[in-house]
């Protein structure tokens, strides 16, 4: 069976870049799909694991931490898997790529100059969820502001206040906290 010239072209067309970019897209959705899975379940062994045996171990505490750190893993996993199809789909159009990969390492120096609080805050905001320093619904004091934690992400904590002002504190600018919930070590 012979195909007309026109079929031919068509499907020698289809086989090339636009297959191609199809089957870069399947693959990375797999990945994601399967880095997904892979994320969560190792995020459910630590929830509940049991690190820290004894008075202290907050399992719900733990669990929250858990999934933040959960949620961090995941958009980097994403990012990266998305940004590396992109590429390739760009490379497949015919784009050349290293002028873009010049200029994105001279944008990414500009924005790391110009995002030093935002990555000292996320850093900040790491550090504190690994050593459960606080958590939501403990009693803390830090800075001028004592109150309830309502809130604890990896750049922002929240905090009420006891006349009910809700404070947004950074990460990054919290150098001492006190935290009047934790039990004491025995």
């Amino acid at each position: 069976m012979t195909l007309s010239d026109n079929a031919q072209k068509i499907y020698d067309w289809f086989i090339g870049a636009p297959f191609h970019i199809i089957l870069i897209l399947v693959i990375a959705l797999t990945f994601q799909k399967i880095g997904g899975r892979a994320v969560a379940r190792a995020i459910n062994r630590i929830a509940d694991a049991d690190f820290v045996p004894g008075p202290k171990r907050g399992l719900e505490r733990q669990r929250e931490r858990a999934r933040t750190a959960g949620t961090v893993l995941r958009s980097a996993l994403n990012g990266a898997i998305w940004l590396i199809t992109l590429t390739m789909i760009l490379s497949e159009l015919g784009f050349n790529l290293g002028p873009l990969v010049a200029s994105a390492g001279v944008i990414g120096v500009a924005l790391g100059l110009g995002a030093q609080t935002l990555v000292r805050d996320v850093l900040a905001g790491m550090f504190m969820l690994v050593e459960d320093q606080y958590g939501v619904g403990d009693q803390i004091e830090t800075m001028e502001t004592t109150g309830v934690v309502e809130s604890v992400g990896l750049r922002i904590t929240t905090v009420r206040a006891q006349d009910g002002t809700l404070w947004y504190l950074r990460n990054g600018e919290i150098l001492k906290v006190g935290n009047k919930s934790q039990p004491k070590a025995n």
